[in-house]
């Protein structure tokens, strides 16, 4: 995937999971009910972001900025603001 939006400093960019649409046990989820994803893996880093790389897929907080770029949603999520990485 080309990416068109490049983060400055400490910033990532991350496009998000899907939220499942289903439960465990196979009950369909009505489009309010499914939780919003907070993993999302990372498709571009700044030049000072420590830890994380492209490829990664990273737990955030909701304090983010979403962009549409071309028909492409991304998530700029400021390094701060990552929680962890999920494996």
């Amino acid at each position: 995937m080309s990416v068109k939006v490049q983060p400055l400093a400490d910033y990532v960019v991350a496009v998000a999971e899907e939220a499942p649409t289903k439960t465990a046990s196979g009950l369909y989820l009505p489009g309010g009910a499914a939780e919003k994803p907070k993993i999302a893996k990372v498709v571009a880093v700044g030049k000072i972001v420590q830890d994380i790389k492209v490829g990664d897929r990273v737990l955030y907080t909701y304090e983010t900025t979403t962009v549409k770029v071309d028909g492409e949603s991304y998530i700029i999520i400021d390094q701060k603001n990552l929680i962890a990485t999920v494996n």
